[in-house]
């Protein structure tokens, strides 16, 4: 498995706990946001990786998608999804006055990450095994 094949995979880890995570029995909304914005940046990484530049150290998802524009300018249609994803890497993370978001703010972050995700996704080639830990499907080798 190639690094930006790791990178996609963690992305997508990251997507489906957010989904679980906001639709459970008791909702873990915190938690949930997290993960959106966890989705979204390993999936801008993974495109950096495919393009084989070192991965950033940064949790600033726009910074991300500019690096990613530099490359492919079809990514500035990243840039608004971007800029509203980034706060919740730090955001509910600790107590504070509001202490989580609302189940529609989950719900609209992770729609966002999902996009972001499925647009990297559609920019890099996948192998079977990959793209099988992220559709659910089952590789069948052999005859």
């Amino acid at each position: 498995m190639k690094p930006y094949e790791s990178w996609l995979i963690k992305a997508y880890h990251d997507l489906i706990s957010a989904k679980k995570l906001a639709r459970d029995e008791e909702p873990v909304l915190d938690t949930a946001i997290y993960h959106t914005q966890q989705c979204a940046e390993k999936a801008l990484k993974a495109y950096l990786s495919y393009k084989q530049q070192p991965p950033q150290k940064s949790h600033n998802l726009r910074l991300l998608v500019e690096l990613c524009q530099e490359i492919d300018e079809t990514f500035a249609e990243l840039l608004d999804d971007a800029e509203e994803l980034s706060p919740f890497a730090t955001a509910y993370r600790y107590p504070d006055i509001i202490m989580e978001p609302d189940a529609q703010e989950v719900e609209v972050a992770a729609k966002q990450a999902e996009k972001i995700f499925d647009f990297v996704r559609q920019k890099v080639p996948l192998s079977d095994e990959v793209i099988a830990k992220i559709t659910g499907t089952i590789v069948r080798t052999g005859g």
